[in-house]
């Protein structure tokens, strides 16, 4: 029987174990959720400069972003028309793109510039191939691509959050990655809810006022908002985390913010991928320093407590739960999102 999402908190219950541990689950996502949403795909100063391109994946579809001589930033399929070679690999500049595979060489816009030894190939129209594009737009001067081309714009997407996180001008400071023995949406699941500060991040909870930590819901996203009793730690009197759908955080202080980008690498595997960004970095390397050393700590408690929820959720014992109203918002919130877009259905009048 498919699960259905019950809008009234008090009543719901979470999404079953099975969505958590089946593989078929998680291609469904793939093609109705990741491929269907802006996803964070890089930094725009990987792509400043005229030729500059990286490479990446999203929803199992590679990708090649690169600025064009035109000054046009352009997200375009990194597989090549011929016999599906990488038409680039990391990131660099080149004034063409060349195939890694046979040779086949295209312009900055996608078009086939050469096909090498191709001489006598009947009815092939080499004006017209060309590599396939895909929307891409900015913020933050991060880079977001979207492979729906019916999807609403980045800001349509977002919505309010465009306007609340002011932070620009900051400059990529640090990268960390961590693979996880659990499914993306136990670690969502964890990131959206204080409930456990408590037990899980000790260290954490003496830094936070935790009667007064509260999830704020919108349409796309959500915000808990963590007023600090102490500030030498946390750096600002009220810390905001913010989760843009589906796998999305921003972790915003006064004086830097950073990114947390969940990528499923199975049904049962997850990289988490970190990065902070301050003004000056140069400048604030001891601050970066505590930083990183304090999100270190919670990761690695939220390491500990996500694998083991994994192993919880393949269970014979355990299909479901409930959620806290007081401090489960965040994840009945997410939970609804999912359903809508995995066209999961909508439960009514299930409890009295």
């Amino acid at each position: 029987m498919t699960w259905q999402f019950d809008p009234r908190l008090e009543h719901a219950s979470t999404i079953p174990a099975r969505y958590y541990n089946d593989p078929a689950v998680l291609a469904d996502e793939q093609r109705s959720i990741f491929a269907k949403t802006w996803q964070l795909a890089g930094r725009a100063d990987q792509v400043r400069d005229a030729g500059q391109f990286f490479t990446t994946t999203v929803a199992n579809e590679p990708l090649l972003v690169v600025l064009g001589s035109d000054g046009v930033l352009r997200a375009m399929s990194n597989v090549c028309r011929h016999r599906a070679g990488p038409v680039a690999s990391g990131e660099g500049k080149r004034p063409v793109l060349q195939c890694g595979y046979h040779g086949w060489t295209y312009s900055l816009d996608g078009r086939l510039l050469k096909a090498p030894e191709f001489d006598g190939v009947r009815d092939f129209d080499a004006a017209s191939c060309r590599l396939p594009q895909f929307r891409v737009e900015t913020w933050l001067d991060l880079v977001f691509v979207n492979l729906d081309a019916g999807a609403p714009s980045l800001r349509e997407s977002f919505g309010e959050v465009v306007d609340a996180v002011g932070h620009s001008g900051f400059q990529l400071a640090a990268t960390k990655n961590w693979e996880l023995d659990c499914n993306w949406k136990v670690y969502v699941d964890n990131y959206l809810e204080g409930y456990h500060i408590p037990i899980v991040h000790p260290s954490l909870f003496r830094e936070i006022d935790y009667p007064k930590y509260w999830t704020e819901t919108k349409r796309m996203y959500s915000i808990q908002h963590a007023p600090a009793k102490r500030t030498e730690r946390l750096r600002g009197d009220d810390v905001q985390y913010y989760w843009i759908f589906p796998n999305l955080m921003l972790n915003v202080y006064s004086d830097n913010f950073s990114t947390n980008l969940i990528l499923p690498l199975g049904q049962g595997r997850t990289l988490t991928v970190f990065e902070w960004f301050f003004r000056d970095p140069e400048k604030a390397r001891q601050e970066i320093d505590a930083t990183i050393a304090f999100s270190d700590e919670i990761q690695m408690e939220d390491v500990g407590i996500c694998e083991a929820v994994q192993r919880g959720l393949a269970s014979s014992t355990y299909d479901s739960g409930r959620y806290s109203p007081q401090r489960e918002n965040g994840v009945h919130h997410f939970h609804g999102l999912y359903a809508e877009m995995m066209n999961l259905g909508f439960a009514r009048n299930t409890r009295a």
